[in-house]
């Protein structure tokens, strides 16, 4: 069957746009075929840095005939209606319609809108231009005279259907000034020349021979491989940054992977600042030696073969990071002869947020609330002041300046400098932390005090000032903010009950319920132990925990069972009396029957132990003590009559049945437990 090549070939498109875009064009191009009927067997996109490409397999050579049959208004309806109906199907005249009747309905208009296919051609050359006029380019550009946009200028477009046994055709289009074809350009400096290409096998081979990689994820693979054994060779390894290496296969259409090397002076420089120097600035890996220490060397990857083994490339790159390395050790060490506590003053030059004062008035509020976490997380308050108010000095240096990255990491180093302890060096670092699902928590008290001061103040504040999330709008990362409390608390184990608004602690809830969904947990479980005034993070999560455990079990599940029996008796019950049978003695003084005076006996007994078990935290013990009832429950249900005749009798066991439910209540709301 036919298959269609499409490549849009421009100036350099930016690496972090290229991976996004190929998705988006096989995404658009293939929709709109589904559109036009036209199905196909399978499509791959493909991107460089100077052009988008994409392969439709397996497309039929014209778009089936189609009948559909509309309906209409009724007959006798309101002209407006009948001209819409017209205009709708294409019909002249409302004669050319059917007239079916419908026994409620009666009698209605039906249009039989019969279409001829299409030559998938056609289609295309209508579709194509349609794409990239369209085309969801975070950022666009026009060049020269024309108005056509593209996130670079466009030089050329190649777009051919045909099958393997017959040549090619051109789809025509234009886009602005361009016209279609079938010529394509390889490397633009190893093979210059213009390119015909037919169809998709001839066009990905001859891009090959004129140096270009088409297949973006190839060229990560290459780098990697090139960069390892270059790595291996000279006994060290890599240092893997996945962003780096996808954002260098952006970079180059022939990637060769070359070393260079800097100073060892500047190892005395702390490694995440050369780190952070040669990828920021000159897009090179870094590497480390046998024993797991910086090495002196780095990996560039190049766009081209050089005739000279890449002596120049290599030596050009190391001047560059030479003088950046000089920078970065003048800042580092000018910092250094400045105490840390110096920039504290300065941070009231610098907004935090118009509404919320200064960075050194965030500072004073951090300082206050780390003082009183300090001793619910068993930090010295004293060092959680200490850390709290040098949290953030590292951001009026000259290195944080440079590369805001660093910002908290570089406090820490400048604080081991100057003596401060460890414990409030390590705080100033992990503050701000975690910054996402992989990252690291705080795990020492002082550092745990002044990460949830950090995150606390940041939530509480924008909560008054009613700068809350709305759909997908997160400006101020809050819930990211909400989530690193969560982490901390859940994964420190800590008993730390949020003092929030009302609205706030029903944010936590939702983060909160994303958190343990990721985690495996069934989202009616999260619902069930959370309620409104729910504030202890560790305790709900403990709740999910053990729940979980219990409805794993057989007991659970029948016990789960008999509870909803209960309740839907209960229920019933209650509307049809007008009152509640909770927290009401049992009355008359005749002995009830053996099962009911077991499940008395269980239920008082399951209230005592629940109760100590939750007051002790022992949220597992709690729901092994509620798993007990099962056997007293099954045998209620089997042997008792709950509506007895005896309106006293029946009371007594309504009773029961509230009692029960209460009981199970403690430690869940059973009755949003969905199965």
């Amino acid at each position: 069957m036919p298959e269609l090549l499409l490549e849009l070939f421009s100036e350099e498109i930016p690496a972090r746009f290229q991976r996004r875009a190929a998705e988006d064009l096989k995404k658009a191009v293939t929709n709109g075929l589904v559109e036009a009927g036209l199905l196909y067997e399978g499509a791959k996109a493909f991107a460089t840095p100077r052009r988008l490409a994409l392969t439709v397999t397996g497309l039929p050579p014209r778009s089936p005939d189609t009948r559909e049959e509309k309906k209409g208004p009724r007959v006798g309806a309101p002209q407006a209606a009948i001209d819409g109906f017209l205009k709708s199907t294409g019909l002249v005249s409302i004669s050319e319609a059917k007239v079916e009747s419908d026994p409620k309905k009666g009698e209605f208009y039906v249009a039989v809108v019969e279409r001829k296919g299409e030559e998938t051609q056609r289609i295309l050359s209508q579709l194509l231009p349609k794409v990239i006029a369209e085309f969801p380019w975070p950022k666009s550009m026009r060049w020269g005279s024309g108005r056509t946009q593209w996130v670079r200028p466009m030089r050329a477009i190649t777009a051919t259907f045909g099958t393997e046994n017959d040549e090619p055709e051109v789809i025509h289009f234009g886009a602005g000034d361009l016209e279609s074809g079938q010529t394509t350009y390889g490397h633009r400096f190893l093979a210059p020349e213009a390119i015909k290409v037919r169809r998709f096998d001839d066009y990905i081979t001859s891009l090959e021979r004129a140096k270009v990689v088409l297949d973006l994820d190839r060229r990560r693979d290459i780098i990697k491989s090139d960069a390892e054994h270059l790595a291996f060779a000279q006994g060290l390894t890599v240092i893997e940054d996945e962003a780096l290496l996808e954002e260098v296969a952006g970079l180059v259409e022939w990637p060769v992977v070359m070393m260079g090397s800097f100073d060892p002076d500047f190892l005395e420089v702390p490694e995440e600042v050369i780190i952070t120097t040669i990828r920021a600035n000159q897009k090179c890996f870094c590497l480390r030696d046998a024993s797991g220490r910086l090495a002196p060397k780095f990996l560039l990857t190049a766009n081209t073969i050089a005739k000279d083994g890449g002596e120049m490339i290599v030596a050009g790159n190391e001047r560059v990071i030479r003088a950046r390395l000089s920078d970065a050790k003048f800042f580092y060490e000018t910092d250094l002869a400045v105490p840390l506590a110096t920039g504290v003053p300065r941070l009231a030059q610098t907004v935090f947020h118009a509404k919320l004062g200064t960075q050194l008035e965030r500072v004073n509020r951090i300082e206050k609330l780390a003082v009183e976490i300090a001793p619910v997380v068993g930090a010295d308050p004293e060092e959680a002041r200490r850390a709290a108010r040098l949290a953030k000095a590292d951001l009026v240096t000259q290195m944080v300046g440079e590369f805001p990255e660093l910002q908290g990491l570089m406090g820490r180093y400048y604080a081991e400098r100057q003596g401060e302890s460890r414990a409030v060096a390590n705080a100033i670092e992990m503050h701000y932390k975690p910054l996402g699902p992989t990252d690291k928590v705080p795990n020492e008290p002082v550092a745990i005090a002044v990460a949830l001061a950090d995150k606390l103040d940041l939530l509480k504040g924008f909560w008054a000032i009613d700068e809350k999330p709305t759909g997908s709008r997160d400006p101020f990362a809050l819930r990211r903010a909400a989530l690193g409390v969560i982490r901390i608390i859940t994964e420190n184990g800590l008993r730390f009950p949020l003092d929030v608004e009302p609205d706030l602690l029903s944010f936590f809830h939702d983060r909160l319920k994303v958190s343990l969904r990721d985690a495996g947990a069934r989202y009616d479980l999260v619902d069930a132990v959370i309620s409104a005034d729910s504030n202890d993070v560790l305790q709900i999560t403990q709740r999910v925990e053990a729940l979980s455990d219990l409805l794993g079990t057989e007991d659970g599940r029948n016990l789960l069972a008999g509870y909803r029996r209960a309740v839907n008796i209960l229920v019933a019950e209650e509307k049809k009396d007008g009152r509640s049978y909770a927290g009401e003695d049992f009355e008359g003084a005749a002995e009830p029957v053996a099962e009911e005076l077991e499940l008395r006996r269980g239920v008082a007994q399951a209230w005592s132990d629940v109760s100590a078990r939750i007051a002790a935290d022992d949220y597992k013990g709690a729901m092994s003590a509620l798993g007990r009832l099962r056997g007293p429950v099954d045998a209620f249900f089997e042997a008792v009559l709950v509506n007895d005749p005896d309106p006293v009798v029946r009371g007594n066991r309504l009773k029961l049945l509230a009692r029960l439910r209460d009981t199970m209540h403690l430690v869940a709301d059973f009755s949003k437990i969905a199965g």
